[in-house]
């Protein structure tokens, strides 16, 4: 059985999340676990997610997950908009809540670059830089 989708196309943030995971090379956009997944073949970031920080599962619609290198974690742990995903977190991945703060679009493209760089082929990451 599917899982039902989690979102619709005018969700908060989406459409931005859309134009910066879609401008890298090769990525493209599909539908997991209800979800809208960017990939390049391997997923690099996720709009909405959940968590089950301080008790029971909950949702947080309307966010990205992003794969984050260790070295930036501590940092990244520090900021109240951010939460360890449920599934993902023991992986290396993170979550941004878009609705505790206005959302930097330029500090979301960052965290999408650079979680695109730790999944992406070396081929890949050669055309990114040769822009």
């Amino acid at each position: 059985m599917p899982h039902p989708i989690a979102f619709r196309d005018d969700d908060p943030g989406l459409a931005e999340v859309r134009t910066i995971a879609l401008g890298f090379p090769e990525a493209f956009e599909k539908v997991s676990h209800g979800r809208p997944v960017f990939c390049a073949p391997k997923m690099f970031a996720i709009y909405g997610g959940s968590t089950k920080e301080s008790g029971p599962m909950r949702s947080v619609a309307h966010c990205v997950l992003v794969k984050v290198d260790e070295a930036e974690r501590a940092a990244l742990d520090a900021d109240p908009r951010t939460f360890y995903p449920a599934y993902l977190g023991p992986y290396g991945w993170l979550g941004l809540d878009f609705t505790t703060a206005a959302v930097d679009w330029d500090e979301i493209a960052e965290l999408v670059d650079a979680s695109y760089r730790l999944v992406a082929s070396r081929t890949l990451i050669e055309r990114l830089d040769q822009r």
